[in-house]
């Protein structure tokens, strides 16, 4: 490394949103509910669609496409981010299914481009 720290976010919770994330955690662990029992108490949303994860795939793929084409590294745009290398490894091999807007936001940045999020009409 070049001498700089990386950057540890930790997530900034209450005392009451670390007790309730505690307790849904033991109690998933007790009753092991499927994905059917998640959905009917609110604890899991619905399910990313396949089109919502293609989407995703290819804003990735283009990020890591910047990355390369601007010769820069996984610990170059690490270093740029605050983000783990192996969690930018992970961004780019579509291993993380969900990620942040924030995450993707620092990355675009890292790359001197800008996250944009637009709605449009579902396509007959």
């Amino acid at each position: 490394m070049n001498g700089k720290t990386r950057q540890h976010r930790p997530r900034q919770q209450t005392a009451t949103q670390v007790a309730a994330e505690r307790a849904k955690r033991a109690r998933f662990q007790a009753e092991r509910p499927g994905l059917a029992a998640l959905l009917a108490t609110g604890d899991y949303t619905d399910p990313v669609s396949q089109g919502e994860y293609w989407e995703l795939r290819q804003t990735l793929l283009r990020l890591k496409s910047l990355r390369e084409a601007a010769g820069l590294s996984l610990a170059d745009v690490s270093e740029r981010t605050g983000i783990d290398r192996a969690a930018l490894s992970r961004l780019e091999n579509g291993i993380t299914p969900n990620p942040t807007i924030n995450t993707l936001t620092r990355y675009a940045e890292a790359l001197g481009k800008r996250l944009v999020v637009t709605v449009q009409d579902h396509s007959a």
